[in-house]
């Protein structure tokens, strides 16, 4: 399987065990309606890259070709916000076990998954492996404060 296609793979098949996950038990289905979510809930997809081989190749490709080609799809997408944290070292200068962190929101669990499932969805997740030399993960969750 080529690189790009096994990002790909990998958020798909992570977006699939979010949605088997979220899924209530057979008898819970039948029990009540799900309540609708609290006024400010987001949706969000993390990816967690792992540290490098080559922080400063990392750096340059993420913020000369990674960053713009997801904003050239951010509207497609249908993120509402996304952030990006760099983590600095321990206190002991020990690098940090995650070296970057980009958090992406949607107002419904529905946008985030039509979102992921865009042609530009796939184009960003099929380039991160470009770069990302360490390895990442990618989380599904739901804001809750």
């Amino acid at each position: 399987m080529q690189r790009s296609s096994l990002a790909v793979s990998l958020s798909l098949a992570a977006l699939g065990f979010a949605a088997a996950c979220n899924r209530p038990a057979p008898q819970q289905q039948q029990a009540a309606a799900p309540a609708a979510p609290a006024p400010g809930v987001q949706w969000t997809a993390v990816v967690l890259y792992n540290q490098p081989k080559d922080t400063a190749a990392f750096e340059k490709y993420y913020a000369e070709k990674h960053v713009p080609l997801f904003a050239s799809h951010a509207q497609e997408i249908g993120v509402t916000r996304a952030e990006l944290v760099r983590f600095s070292p321990s206190a002991d200068g020990k690098p940090a076990p995650v070296y970057r962190e980009a958090d992406l929101r949607w107002d419904s669990k529905e946008a985030r998954d039509k979102g992921m499932a865009t042609p530009g969805f796939k184009a960003v997740a099929g380039d991160i492996p470009n770069f990302a030399t360490g390895g990442f993960t990618v989380l599904l969750g739901t804001k809750t404060n």
